[in-house]
């Protein structure tokens, strides 16, 4: 895993260059939206719970054969199951804010997810939709302007967003 300025960097060693303008442009855009990118992984982070809690909810609510007697959320454990591997996904998912960077995410966290659900039985097309619930949840707050460093965050927040596409997209 590298953070995105490893990335860069190492990716200009391999073929022995130095670094482009618009590679430094697009660090040092990374690094005036540092606050903004703190503020994000801190407001998810502090919120992590209500926000796995929420698309639980409203995943089963939409979908009550998942909680039902023989469905893949059914019985305590289960569902704490369920709920553990949604947190897991947010976590790395936050990880991959903060860094700037998508390969933490697929390398600890979505890399066989897929093939592990399918062995399980869990469908992974409920895995995706309650992915996109926490998307909409954390980006609502994320993207708040209270009480958080004052610009624009449109490509952040697309960048987020990104992020929990590609976990939904892995899972399906």
């Amino acid at each position: 895993m590298f953070d995105a300025f490893a990335k860069v960097v190492s990716q200009a060693d391999a073929r022995g260059d130095y670094l482009s303008a618009a590679q430094l442009d697009a660090l040092s855009a990374m690094v005036a939206e540092g606050s903004k990118r703190m503020d994000v992984v801190n407001r998810i982070t502090s919120s992590a719970s209500a926000i796995v809690a929420d698309a639980a909810r409203a995943l089963f609510a939409e979908q009550p054969g998942l909680i039902a007697p023989g469905g893949n959320a059914y019985t305590s454990r289960r569902m704490a199951a369920c709920l553990r591997d949604m947190e897991i996904i947010l976590r790395y998912i936050t990880y991959a804010i903060y860094s700037g960077d998508a390969s933490i995410l697929d390398d600890r966290c979505l890399n066989g997810l897929r093939e592990t659900y399918l062995a399980l039985g869990t469908p992974g097309a409920s895995v995706a939709a309650g992915v996109k619930k926490m998307k909409d949840a954390a980006i609502a707050i994320a993207n708040d302007p209270n009480g958080v460093t004052k610009g624009d965050c449109s490509s952040l927040m697309s960048e987020v967003g990104g992020y929990f596409d590609k976990a939904a997209a892995a899972v399906a």
